[in-house]
Protein backbone atom coordinates (compact mmCIF):
# COMPACT_ATOMS: atom_id res chain seq x y z
CA UNK A 1 0.00 0.00 0.00
CA UNK A 2 0.82 4.10 -0.82
CA UNK A 3 1.50 5.62 2.01
CA UNK A 4 -1.17 8.23 2.11
CA UNK A 5 0.57 11.34 4.11
CA UNK A 6 2.00 14.03 2.47
CA UNK A 7 5.63 14.19 3.11
CA UNK A 8 7.09 16.54 4.71
CA UNK A 9 10.09 17.73 1.74
CA UNK A 10 7.14 18.15 -0.38
CA UNK A 11 5.77 21.75 1.58
CA UNK A 12 9.45 22.54 0.86
CA UNK A 13 8.77 21.87 -2.90
CA UNK A 14 10.83 18.55 -3.35
CA UNK A 15 10.09 15.79 -5.32
CA UNK A 16 7.84 18.11 -7.42
CA UNK A 17 7.33 18.92 -11.30
CA UNK A 18 10.23 22.30 -11.99
CA UNK A 19 7.33 23.69 -13.78
CA UNK A 20 5.06 23.31 -11.00
CA UNK A 21 7.42 23.97 -7.89
CA UNK A 22 8.38 27.48 -9.84
CA UNK A 23 4.65 28.30 -10.76
CA UNK A 24 3.81 27.74 -6.64
CA UNK A 25 6.98 29.73 -5.50
CA UNK A 26 6.33 33.04 -7.79
CA UNK A 27 1.89 33.16 -7.09
CA UNK A 28 3.09 32.36 -3.32
CA UNK A 29 5.80 35.64 -3.79
CA UNK A 30 2.71 37.32 -5.63
CA UNK A 31 0.26 36.05 -2.93
CA UNK A 32 2.65 38.17 -0.18
CA UNK A 33 2.65 41.30 -2.49
CA UNK A 34 -1.41 41.30 -2.27
CA UNK A 35 -1.55 40.72 1.54
CA UNK A 36 0.82 43.61 2.08
CA UNK A 37 -1.96 45.89 0.82
CA UNK A 38 -5.52 43.85 0.19
CA UNK A 39 -6.72 43.99 3.47
CA UNK A 40 -5.89 48.01 4.51
CA UNK A 41 -6.89 48.87 0.73
CA UNK A 42 -10.23 50.44 1.98
CA UNK A 43 -8.06 52.48 4.43
CA UNK A 44 -6.27 53.87 1.30
CA UNK A 45 -8.71 54.97 -0.54
CA UNK A 46 -10.59 56.94 2.58
CA UNK A 47 -6.83 58.60 3.00
CA UNK A 48 -6.14 59.13 -0.89
CA UNK A 49 -9.11 59.31 -3.09
CA UNK A 50 -11.35 62.47 -3.35
CA UNK A 51 -14.37 61.36 -1.04
CA UNK A 52 -13.58 57.98 -0.44
CA UNK A 53 -15.64 55.83 2.09
CA UNK A 54 -16.64 52.64 2.21
CA UNK A 55 -19.13 52.85 -1.28
CA UNK A 56 -16.10 53.62 -3.13
CA UNK A 57 -13.94 50.94 -1.96
CA UNK A 58 -16.58 48.44 -2.74
CA UNK A 59 -17.35 49.57 -6.28
CA UNK A 60 -13.62 49.37 -7.18
CA UNK A 61 -13.52 46.08 -5.75
CA UNK A 62 -16.41 45.22 -7.97
CA UNK A 63 -15.44 46.50 -11.31
CA UNK A 64 -12.29 44.13 -10.40
CA UNK A 65 -14.07 41.11 -9.93
CA UNK A 66 -16.74 41.74 -12.45
CA UNK A 67 -13.78 42.25 -15.06
CA UNK A 68 -12.09 39.41 -14.54
CA UNK A 69 -14.92 37.22 -14.05
CA UNK A 70 -16.73 38.27 -17.74
CA UNK A 71 -13.22 38.26 -19.57
CA UNK A 72 -11.20 35.78 -18.01
CA UNK A 73 -13.73 32.70 -19.87
CA UNK A 74 -13.43 33.94 -23.22
CA UNK A 75 -9.69 34.67 -22.93
CA UNK A 76 -9.11 30.91 -21.77
CA UNK A 77 -11.73 29.45 -24.77
CA UNK A 78 -9.10 31.62 -27.10
CA UNK A 79 -6.28 29.80 -25.01
CA UNK A 80 -7.53 26.50 -25.14
CA UNK A 81 -7.91 27.25 -29.17
CA UNK A 82 -4.61 27.98 -29.55
CA UNK A 83 -2.48 24.92 -29.92
CA UNK A 84 0.88 25.16 -27.73
CA UNK A 85 2.23 26.44 -24.14
CA UNK A 86 4.50 28.72 -25.85
CA UNK A 87 2.00 31.52 -26.51
CA UNK A 88 0.24 30.28 -23.22
CA UNK A 89 3.74 31.07 -21.35
CA UNK A 90 4.06 34.38 -22.66
CA UNK A 91 0.42 36.04 -21.88
CA UNK A 92 0.87 34.36 -18.06
CA UNK A 93 4.09 36.01 -17.98
CA UNK A 94 3.78 39.72 -19.68
CA UNK A 95 0.11 39.91 -18.27
CA UNK A 96 1.87 38.82 -14.66
CA UNK A 97 4.78 41.74 -15.22
CA UNK A 98 2.02 44.20 -16.21
CA UNK A 99 0.15 43.82 -12.73
CA UNK A 100 2.79 44.31 -10.66
CA UNK A 101 3.17 47.76 -11.80
CA UNK A 102 -0.15 48.61 -11.73
CA UNK A 103 -0.12 49.44 -7.98
CA UNK A 104 2.11 52.72 -9.42
CA UNK A 105 -0.74 54.18 -10.16
CA UNK A 106 -2.09 54.49 -6.63
CA UNK A 107 0.37 56.86 -6.24
CA UNK A 108 -0.77 59.29 -8.13
CA UNK A 109 -4.47 59.16 -8.62
CA UNK A 110 -6.88 61.29 -6.61
CA UNK A 111 -10.76 60.77 -7.83
CA UNK A 112 -13.05 57.97 -8.11
CA UNK A 113 -13.02 57.80 -11.71
CA UNK A 114 -8.96 57.28 -12.01
CA UNK A 115 -9.38 54.31 -9.26
CA UNK A 116 -12.17 52.26 -10.88
CA UNK A 117 -9.98 52.94 -14.46
CA UNK A 118 -7.08 51.41 -12.37
CA UNK A 119 -9.33 48.91 -11.04
CA UNK A 120 -10.84 47.78 -14.17
CA UNK A 121 -7.14 47.00 -15.87
CA UNK A 122 -6.22 45.16 -13.40
CA UNK A 123 -9.09 43.06 -13.85
CA UNK A 124 -8.06 43.15 -17.33
CA UNK A 125 -5.18 41.87 -17.00
CA UNK A 126 -5.82 39.15 -14.17
CA UNK A 127 -8.84 37.39 -16.63
CA UNK A 128 -5.48 37.04 -18.82
CA UNK A 129 -2.92 35.40 -16.08
CA UNK A 130 -5.43 33.33 -14.20
CA UNK A 131 -6.14 31.13 -17.14
CA UNK A 132 -2.77 30.41 -18.18
CA UNK A 133 -1.33 29.98 -15.03
CA UNK A 134 -4.33 27.11 -14.31
CA UNK A 135 -3.53 26.07 -18.03
CA UNK A 136 0.40 25.09 -17.73
CA UNK A 137 -0.05 23.98 -13.48
CA UNK A 138 -2.87 21.67 -14.57
CA UNK A 139 -0.17 19.97 -17.62
CA UNK A 140 2.95 19.97 -15.61
CA UNK A 141 0.81 18.88 -12.42
CA UNK A 142 2.78 15.33 -11.82
CA UNK A 143 0.55 12.10 -11.72
CA UNK A 144 -1.21 11.06 -8.64
CA UNK A 145 -0.17 14.52 -7.20
CA UNK A 146 -2.66 16.50 -8.30
CA UNK A 147 -4.70 17.03 -4.91
CA UNK A 148 -1.42 16.90 -2.81
CA UNK A 149 0.34 19.97 -5.37
CA UNK A 150 -2.83 21.93 -5.38
CA UNK A 151 -3.06 21.35 -1.62
CA UNK A 152 0.56 22.94 -1.00
CA UNK A 153 0.01 25.77 -3.66
CA UNK A 154 -3.01 27.06 -1.71
CA UNK A 155 -1.38 26.45 1.99
CA UNK A 156 1.59 28.07 1.14
CA UNK A 157 0.00 31.53 -0.97
CA UNK A 158 -2.60 31.80 2.11
CA UNK A 159 0.09 31.52 4.85
CA UNK A 160 2.04 34.21 3.02
CA UNK A 161 -1.03 36.70 2.41
CA UNK A 162 -1.57 35.85 5.75
CA UNK A 163 1.65 36.87 7.06
CA UNK A 164 2.67 39.88 5.10
CA UNK A 165 -1.17 41.23 5.59
CA UNK A 166 0.12 41.63 9.33
CA UNK A 167 3.35 43.46 7.89
CA UNK A 168 1.47 45.25 5.98
CA UNK A 169 -0.86 47.00 8.13
CA UNK A 170 2.74 47.86 10.56
CA UNK A 171 4.34 48.99 7.30
CA UNK A 172 1.40 51.70 6.42
CA UNK A 173 1.02 53.45 10.01
CA UNK A 174 5.11 53.47 11.00
CA UNK A 175 6.29 54.49 7.35
CA UNK A 176 3.20 55.48 4.96
CA UNK A 177 0.99 53.78 1.93
CA UNK A 178 3.61 54.83 -0.41
CA UNK A 179 6.69 53.17 0.91
CA UNK A 180 4.06 50.49 1.22
CA UNK A 181 3.27 50.26 -2.11
CA UNK A 182 6.35 50.40 -3.69
CA UNK A 183 7.09 47.40 -1.71
CA UNK A 184 4.48 45.86 -2.87
CA UNK A 185 5.44 46.88 -6.93
CA UNK A 186 9.35 45.29 -5.83
CA UNK A 187 7.91 41.79 -4.35
CA UNK A 188 5.24 41.39 -7.16
CA UNK A 189 8.29 42.19 -9.83
CA UNK A 190 10.54 39.46 -7.94
CA UNK A 191 7.07 37.01 -8.10
CA UNK A 192 7.02 37.58 -12.02
CA UNK A 193 10.17 37.36 -12.76
CA UNK A 194 10.08 33.78 -10.89
CA UNK A 195 7.79 32.69 -13.97
CA UNK A 196 10.76 32.58 -15.86
CA UNK A 197 12.69 29.59 -15.22
CA UNK A 198 10.21 27.41 -16.54
CA UNK A 199 10.42 28.52 -19.76
CA UNK A 200 12.91 25.98 -20.95
CA UNK A 201 10.10 23.67 -19.91
CA UNK A 202 7.64 25.21 -21.92
CA UNK A 203 9.67 24.92 -25.16
CA UNK A 204 10.51 21.28 -24.33
CA UNK A 205 6.59 20.76 -24.17
CA UNK A 206 6.12 21.51 -27.36
CA UNK A 207 2.50 21.42 -27.29
CA UNK A 208 -0.42 21.37 -25.38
Amino acid sequence: MKPRATKLQQYFLKEINPVVRFLIISDTVLSGAVGLLGPIFALFIEDFIEGGDAAVAGIAAGIFLFTKSVLQIPIAHFIDRVRGEKDDFWLMFIFTILIAFIPLFYLVITTPLQLYLVQFALGFFTAFTFPTYMAIFTRHVDPEKEGTEWGIYFTLTDLTGAALAVIGGFVATNLGFPVLIVAVVVISCVGALLLWPIKPYIKRRGSS
